[in-house]
């Protein structure tokens, strides 16, 4: 079959790129970020048989990120993964992400929903939050740890926490991600879930979660991260428009702990005195389980 392949709205730098059948598949679908609409079929269909081909085979990964990270900075980076899904290419570039679809989660209602589709939410959602890079980043690939659970246990994902971290790393290290992109992508997949269940009645467990991911430290990267659960909240069905109480909370309680004057308290009470602020300030117990 032959495509209709005029520059169109994509203008010359398409027809620069038909000397690179690999970089058009890229552009194209990165491209298609941008727009208001997704590919033509004719443009898919092409698109499938280049990769059928196998011109990804000659894709340097500097070139191949620098197109993936094009896509994810525009306004809706899920037209570009769809694109990448339906010519094939996405199992080429990023075969840890394309395995998620399909793979069921538990929800609230409908109770489950495809791991794979909640990430095109998810990125989408970074991306109307005019959400930095690394969140987007993070959105993309902190569930890879469950695309293999074993199906006797879906939709939970036993020990997928472990299972993420090498194929973060590999995934990153394979394109060359900035570090810091990298650093929230692996606090995502360690926390984003814990953040979930965070409960104002837990000062105490709160309290520790908000030292173990160095909200004192490190503020910034702390904020993205609740960017990043706030994003996969409302990438669920029903919540689109509802706030996420836990980041509410969770800022509430850094700002309690910041009012803890460190000078006065010895360096071994500082826990008890951040749980006793966190508590007065959630109006809540101390520590998981106390009276």
């Amino acid at each position: 079959m032959s495509a209709n392949l005029t520059p169109g709205p994509f203008g010359k730098s398409f027809i620069d790129m038909l000397a690179s059948p690999a970089l058009t598949v890229l552009r194209m679908a990165a491209l298609a970020a941008s727009q208001d609409d997704g590919l033509d079929e004719d443009t898919l269909d092409l698109m499938y048989e280049q990769v059928a081909a196998g011109v990804l085979a000659d894709l340097t990964p500097e070139i191949a990120w620098r197109e993936l990270a094009r896509g994810l900075s525009a306004q809706a980076p899920s037209r570009m993964l769809r694109a990448l899904r339906e010519c094939d290419a996405l199992a080429v570039l990023l075969p840890e992400v394309d395995a998620l679809f399909g793979v069921p989660q538990i929800a609230d209602d409908p109770d489950q929903v495809d791991i794979g589709e909640h990430l095109l939410r998810t990125v989408d959602e970074a991306a109307r939050r005019d959400a930095p890079f690394a969140v987007r980043y993070a959105a993309l690939v902190f569930n890879v740890g469950k695309s293999d659970s074993p199906r006797e246990h879906l939709p939970v994902h036993y020990r997928h926490l472990e299972r993420g971290v090498p194929r973060i790393e590999a995934i990153s290290a394979r394109f060359g991600v900035p570090d810091d992109c990298v650093d929230l992508a692996l606090l995502a997949n360690a926390e984003c879930e814990r953040v979930h269940r965070a409960a104002e009645m837990r000062a105490g467990s709160i309290t520790a979660m908000l030292e173990r991911v160095d909200a004192f430290g490190q503020p910034e990267r702390f904020d993205r991260l609740m960017t990043l659960c706030t994003c996969d909240f409302r990438a669920y069905p029903g919540r689109a428009s509802r706030p996420y109480p836990k980041a509410a909370m969770l800022r509430t309680a850094l700002s309690a702990c910041r009012g803890v004057d460190e000078a006065a308290v010895a360096a071994d009470a500082l826990l008890e005195a951040r749980v006793q602020a966190v508590a007065a300030a959630l109006q809540s117990r101390r520590w998981e389980g106390a009276d």
